[in-house]
């Protein structure tokens, strides 16, 4: 596949996520893909496991998460987004009672296509930001001025 075509397809992805439609998932990653992200309960997941990581923890507590492209960066059959992320926090996560607040937290993930698939995804994300705007960690005391 072109670089182009693997580009279409990441981007085609995060189109699935920012409609919440996670079966566009099933139409762009391959049967046997792994996501690669140590900050989930199962760092080496399944395409069917990451979809329930996503939807039951997520999109149960930002119902309305949105993300957008901020760099993307192509090379044979590799694609690295960086993406930040934007939500209300609506719905328990992680023991945090619901606040009403909106967070943003950023991403970075690299993806590595084959026969026009998302075969692996390598996942950093900024989940202690996330964590200590809903209130799960304190956030650091201000630096005296």
């Amino acid at each position: 596949m072109s670089i182009e075509e693997n580009v279409a397809t990441v981007r085609r992805y995060w189109e699935g996520f920012n409609a919440h439609n996670l079966e566009v998932w099933d139409e762009v990653c391959a049967a046997d893909h792994v996501n690669h992200d140590p900050s989930l309960p199962t760092p080496e997941a399944d395409l069917q496991t990451v979809k329930q990581i996503i939807s039951g923890l997520f999109f149960t507590a930002l119902p309305d998460l949105r993300s957008s492209e901020d760099d993307l960066i192509a090379t044979g059959d590799r694609v690295v987004v960086r993406r930040t992320f934007h939500g209300t926090h609506q719905g328990e996560l992680l023991g945090a009672a619901p606040t009403g607040k909106p967070v943003t937290f950023s991403g970075i993930f690299i993806d590595r296509l084959e026969g026009g698939k998302i075969a692996e995804q390598w996942v950093v994300f900024d989940a202690l930001s996330l964590l200590q705007q809903v209130g799960v960690v304190p956030a650091p005391a201000e630096a005296p001025a």
